[in-house]
């Protein structure tokens, strides 16, 4: 009787020790949480790496699995991962990318999750970002501000006024100096703009441009505006009537105007600040570049963003692990280490102190005196936005910025398109 007794126990207690093994739980009742990051330069990737290394090594009971994701298509692999249940505990995205993720409920709320330490170095601004119905669907920690990339010689030898963040160009000033720097077979600027939604709307906010307005039922409707107006009409005067603009970039992307620039085809590259590594990497020796605050307008430097972001899926198991391990990864010191890995800004108020993001060293100070005037991007929490961008926008702006239409037919658009495709997002 004793021994039947004793094998039922054993039995039991193996039973017991095979249930608390599952939702990615280890031995011994550890937790394994799948962190799926989109660092893909080499530096950003090694610096991802080593902070989960140390905190495996300080969190015996916690360990944190890495998976490399990719930018190129993490939209469609979360979607499906989520809906086949299988989504990563922490997730690596964008916050223009959250909006359906969140109001689909996919997403973790994580207004109640997160430390007071965290939620308060982070500038409510940034916050705005991932703050969708409410709710808290993202922690923005890395920022990127789009910059002006100039050949420094050509600029001191034509006498112009270089500006700063104290003193930036307007835009119409911007136009003339294109102008004024361009031939003998060269041309002011490069704009790349095969993606060309998200860097007019961001930069449409100096001048107070908005295109998504939300009215008293919460419902958006899309109205191009004198204000929305002046950054497009500005690339487009420049390409098709100064001819200051190298109208073969526009279907470019950031990295494909670098060889033109290094062989003296333009003076200057709109580019986002990270570019600056590959300029580093590939700049001719001797090249002297420089990068300089985007135009202001009426509302000064503003411009939009969509910061990187980290979130925890509605799904997991460990949510509450999973949020500290977020604040581990954003603690201070090891933001700007992130920072410094991706060549971007951090959102934290105390990471930006940091004296390695203010040296003129490939001008960091440049581009961390204009982190106050990072707004969230004018699309953020606009429900078909995605749809509206790849349907309506994109070709339409495309279309603009070549000349193959004018500037009633980009607004009819943009507008009466835009709002058909939005409608069905708000019923």
């Amino acid at each position: 009787m004793r021994t039947r007794v004793l094998l039922g126990c054993l039995v039991l207690v193996l039973l017991l020790a095979g249930c608390g093994g599952g939702d990615g739980d280890g031995a011994g009742g550890r937790i394994t949480l799948r962190f799926q990051s989109l660092a893909w330069q080499a530096e950003s990737v090694e610096i991802n790496r080593e902070l989960v290394k140390e905190w495996n090594a300080t969190h015996p009971d916690v360990e944190v699995e890495y998976v490399q994701g990719s930018w190129d298509s993490v939209h469609d692999q979360l979607l499906t991962s989520f809906e086949g249940g299988e989504a990563p505990d922490i997730i690596h995205d964008a916050s223009d990318d959250l909006a359906d993720f969140a109001y689909g409920g996919y997403l973790a709320d994580l207004t109640g999750l997160l430390p007071e330490r965290l939620k308060s170095d982070i500038p409510q601004r940034s916050w705005e970002t991932t703050t969708f119905g409410g709710g808290i669907y993202g922690v923005p920690f890395l920022q990127e501000p789009r910059v002006i990339v100039a050949n420094a010689k050509w600029l001191k030898e034509a006498g112009v006024r270089i500006p700063t963040p104290e003193r930036p160009w307007s835009w119409p000033e911007f136009r003339s100096i294109t102008a004024q720097l361009s031939g003998d077979g060269r041309y002011g600027v490069a704009w790349p703009l095969k993606e060309p939604v998200s860097a007019t709307l961001n930069l449409s906010l100096s001048s107070g441009g908005q295109l998504f307005h939300r009215g008293a039922d919460d419902k958006v409707t899309i109205r191009f505006e004198a204000a929305d107006e002046v950054m497009p009409r500005t690339v487009h005067d420049q390409a098709n009537t100064d001819r200051s603009a190298s109208p073969t970039t526009l279907g470019s992307g950031g990295s494909d105007t670098l060889p033109g620039f290094f062989g003296g085809r333009y003076a200057m590259v709109p580019l986002g600040f990270s570019y600056r590594q590959q300029i580093v990497q590939q700049a001719p020796k001797g090249f002297d570049w420089q990068v300089l605050p985007a135009p202001a307008g009426a509302d000064g430097l503003t411009q939009g963003v969509s910061p990187q972001t980290l979130s925890i899926a509605e799904d997991s198991p460990h949510q509450r692990e999973a949020a500290e391990f977020i604040d581990f990864l954003l603690r201070p010191e090891n933001m700007v280490r992130l920072a410094l890995g991706d060549w971007m800004l951090p959102t934290g108020t105390q990471a930006l102190k940091d004296p390695a993001l203010h040296t003129t060293e490939n001008d960091w100070a440049t581009g961390t005196a204009l982190a106050e005037h990072l707004r969230s991007a004018p699309a953020q929490s606009v429900r078909g936005y995605p749809e509206w961008k790849d349907k309506v926008a994109t070709p339409a702006l495309q279309e603009y910025y070549s000349g193959a239409i004018g500037l009633d037919e980009l607004r009819e658009r943009l507008e009466e398109d835009g709002n058909l495709v939005l409608a069905r997002y708000q019923r």
